[in-house]
């Protein structure tokens, strides 16, 4: 059984309106950004406040562009992605994997291999997102960064069912209660990034947690 489809989430909640194949939804490449320049922005500083230069990196549900600060350089960046072309197009990546976390949420990754991880506007449409959390906390060393991002837009068929009962403030409520369940996550931020003035570009929220017990973080 799904171990995301325990009794601490509601029966259905990582159902989705379109249930055929990701792989179908996404075999053709988009190369388009889901959120404005100033949101995007917003998601580069994170990335410049958490990920130090030198840091070997995993982009986690990675695309064509990945909103690393250009000015800032990276040991290693490994993406993980649905589309082999947008992963092959980005010119951040030392090397990707193409691979549908939907199906097989175990990371290809030997246990703590990265010093940094994050998933950009994409954790609404993981119907195993605890499973997911597991393995990235398996994946990164104690006390290294996971940066979560999200806005207020998504593909609605493929998002789950939890994620569109809820507001901005719930999704960050339900991001953590992914971590908890998940184990092995501390330090958990939850953020409102959004550019101000509020209202004139795409909303942006974070969540960010370190790897391992906190006392292992220290």
């Amino acid at each position: 059984m799904n171990q995301d489809t325990t009794s601490d989430f509601p029966a259905g909640a990582f159902r989705r309106q379109d249930e055929t194949p990701d792989a179908n939804f996404y075999h053709f490449p988009r190369f388009v950004t889901h959120i404005d320049d100033a949101a995007i922005e917003a998601v580069t500083q994170l990335y410049r406040e958490y990920f130090p230069a030198g840091s070997t990196l995993l982009d986690l549900m990675s695309s064509w562009i990945s909103h690393l600060p250009a000015e800032v350089a990276y040991h290693r960046v490994v993406g993980l992605g649905m589309n082999d072309a947008e992963l092959r197009a980005n010119p951040r990546l030392t090397s990707y994997v193409v691979q549908d976390l939907n199906q097989r949420p175990t990371l290809p990754f030997a246990d703590a291999e990265f010093a940094g991880a994050a998933i950009c506007v994409s954790i609404d449409y993981l119907t195993q997102p605890v499973a997911v959390l597991r393995e990235l906390s398996r994946v990164l060393k104690p006390g290294a960064p996971l940066v979560i991002t999200f806005s207020n837009r998504c593909f609605p068929s493929k998002a789950i069912a939890a994620w569109h009962a809820l507001d901005s403030r719930g999704h960050l409520a339900l991001v953590q209660r992914f971590l908890e369940a998940a184990g092995g996550w501390h330090a958990i931020q939850l953020l409102d990034r959004s550019p101000q003035p509020a209202g004139v570009s795409d909303p942006l929220f974070a969540v960010v947690a370190r790897a391992g017990s906190a006392l292992a973080g220290e």
